[in-house]
């Protein structure tokens, strides 16, 4: 499955980056993050509690990230495993470029899912996703902008 949207953040490019790579902000903004530890600057493991549809899933993922072109661009790459639920891999893409009021993310996610997730259906996974990463952008842009000083 792919998903593609674009975000506009209030915040400069180079902050809205800083914040992708920030742990604390990060696990404010994902849905149902229970925990998330940085290993290194491009190494994070998290726990993720998911329910899609009728199955509920918590994962315990892998992430990498690829911060070395940035500020413009950002990658993202990861491995979760939900047990007898079964298993994610995917990744993202995300563009930064600056825009009236702020900065225009945005991102390209792909994911594939084996298992009992796997027998959700696409339509429901899609629909899920696409509530999930809504979530995640109105979750970060509070999380990125409650440390910024009011203009």
């Amino acid at each position: 499955m792919e998903l593609q949207e674009e975000v506009l953040i209030p915040l400069p490019k180079d902050a809205v980056f800083k914040a992708l790579n920030d742990p604390d902000i990060l696990q404010q903004s994902i849905p149902g993050c229970e925990e998330l530890i940085k290993h290194s600057d491009t190494e994070m493991e998290a726990t993720i509690v998911v329910k899609f549809g009728p199955v509920k899933a918590s994962f315990v993922s892998n992430v990498t990230l690829d911060p070395t072109e940035g500020p413009e661009r950002f990658n993202l790459t990861g491995k979760g495993d939900a047990g007898i639920a079964g298993f994610a891999t995917g990744g993202a893409d995300v563009t930064l470029a600056d825009a009236d009021g702020g900065t225009l993310l945005t991102y390209v996610v792909k994911i594939d899912v084996t298992g009992k997730l796997a027998q959700v259906g696409s339509r429901l996974m899609e629909g899920t996703t696409k509530r999930l990463a809504k979530k995640f952008f109105a979750n970060f842009e509070a999380a990125a902008t409650s440390d910024v000083p009011a203009a």
